[in-house]
């Protein structure tokens, strides 16, 4: 009844995604959801002619904001068996997977990261455009990300009375109080590795890969709740794949890689595998770290850059690798490097 319970809402919500997306896309372009003119200034104030040439915003009119296909098939996916479970039907209460102590909160996550991001897609879409932000400023959604890990802490620490964490090869580390400081350090560095998003198909297919990790670490701890949701965004990920793939139909952007990255700290603690995080997922360090190193680069060695261009998958595009061969081989990296995860919570 366990495989049941996480398989069935997972094929659910792939089809309620697959179902939606017409409706989001027909929206999108409708309106002209997208940038109207590529980013002409890096991070750090530079120019950012290469980045410029790669994206090609104001040719390519691929709408923003299609992570909405995730989230949303995710949440109606929820909705549909918490009614069921409701009316009391044998079998939809079988299948519910909301509960207080797994799914709450990386659902809760889940929505106000959504939202955030939508908010910061919003802007960069339809107002003035700034070139350096587009959209929230870094600072501003920095603060957005910050006030949630204080949430998502206190729920941890006070609510859960959950403080340990599993060291691998070592044993369980009860955190105390410095429980909290860990969870939004995790928090604010992971949710910068939501600069994957960048190429047709990667950033669905390398989220999707991370999330089945988690949810099978899940379910080998019995947590089959927690599991459920994670394969539920699964799902969810596979129907926004679906369309994603070259040509993308549209692109994730931050409404999609806030809301995920977040809630996937909110599942790693909930696992206490937090710390193996780093290697299942990373395909979002090497893009995260590739952008710091570069910054750090330019600002303290006089102009002087480590790639082309950062993210890493945009230099291998700029050294002249097709974009596909650039995803695909980000892809067999992260099932590589999930499967090492998971193989060490196993035997850790």
């Amino acid at each position: 009844m366990d495989i049941v319970k996480i398989f069935v809402p997972t094929t659910i919500a792939f089809i309620v995604g697959i179902l939606i997306t017409p409706l989001v896309s027909n929206f999108l372009y409708k309106n002209k959801m997208w940038k109207k003119k590529s980013v002409v200034v890096a991070t750090d104030g530079g120019v950012a002619s290469i980045t410029q040439s790669l994206h090609n915003d104001e040719e390519k009119k691929t709408p923003r904001m299609g992570g909405i296909v995730i989230w949303a098939s995710a949440i109606i996916t929820i909705i549909i068996f918490w009614l069921g479970a409701l009316i009391d039907g044998p079998v939809m209460s079988k299948l519910n997977f909301l509960s207080r102590n797994q799914t709450w909160l990386p659902i809760f996550t889940l929505i106000i990261g959504a939202l955030v991001g939508l908010v910061d897609d919003y802007m960069s879409v339809t107002e003035n455009y700034d070139q350096k932000a587009g959209g929230l400023s870094s600072k501003k959604r920095l603060l957005a990300v910050f006030l949630i890990s204080l949430v998502g802490a206190w729920w941890f620490f006070f609510k859960l009375g959950k403080t340990d964490i599993i060291i691998p090869f070592v044993g369980v580390w009860d955190a105390g109080w410095l429980f909290i400081v860990f969870f939004v350090v995790v928090m604010l560095g992971t949710y910068s590795g939501g600069v994957i998003d960048g190429l047709d198909g990667l950033s669905g297919g390398v989220f999707g890969i991370i999330f089945s990790s988690y949810g099978l670490i899940a379910l080998l701890q019995q947590q089959i709740d927690l599991a459920a949701f994670c394969f539920v965004l699964v799902g969810g990920l596979l129907a926004f794949l679906w369309f994603n793939i070259p040509p993308a139909r549209f692109y994730m952007s931050e409404t999609g890689t806030m809301a995920l990255t977040i809630t996937l700290v909110v599942v790693a603690f909930l696992t206490k595998q937090v710390l193996i995080l780093p290697i299942i997922a990373f395909p979002l360090v090497i893009s995260s770290a590739s952008s710091i190193i570069q910054l750090l680069s330019k600002k303290y060695r006089n102009g002087k850059k480590v790639f082309l261009v950062a993210p890493l998958h945009h230099h291998f595009q700029a050294k002249g690798w097709p974009a596909t061969k650039v995803v695909m081989r980000y892809w067999i990296l992260g099932i590589i490097c999930a499967s090492l995860g998971i193989i060490i919570s196993l035997i850790g």
